[in-house]
């Protein structure tokens, strides 16, 4: 395999590519703050929420945090903006906007 992966490109021989969909260590996404990737933030609105919980078994990032079957705000520092969870809630408590900054919008 290739030491220098800044010369992998589109020419590169197959063969000379590390295998895709192989986990060579255990998960470590907790490390980093993917947070600031965002480009659209959930905010969430206890008045609205009425904790069915639906929306934190959706987050592919697991950013909605749930203690004693009661869920808490977001985990502003791993979620991605993706807003699955705003689709998953029926009680409309989730909402989109755009940004990273989740302090000026509530």
């Amino acid at each position: 395999m290739r030491s220098d992966v800044s010369k992998i490109n589109e020419n590169t021989p197959y063969e000379e590519l590390t295998e895709g969909l192989t986990m060579f260590a255990q998960g470590t996404a907790r490390e980093f703050a993917t947070g600031p990737w965002r480009t659209m933030t959930p905010v969430f609105d206890k008045a609205l929420c009425k904790q069915c919980l639906l929306c934190a078994p959706v987050c592919p990032d697991g950013c909605i945090p749930v203690s004693d079957m009661k869920r808490s705000d977001f985990d502003y520092d791993h979620c991605k903006g993706c807003g699955i969870c705003e689709k998953a809630c029926p009680f409309k408590a989730i909402t989109m906007v755009p940004g990273t900054d989740a302090s000026a919008m509530s």
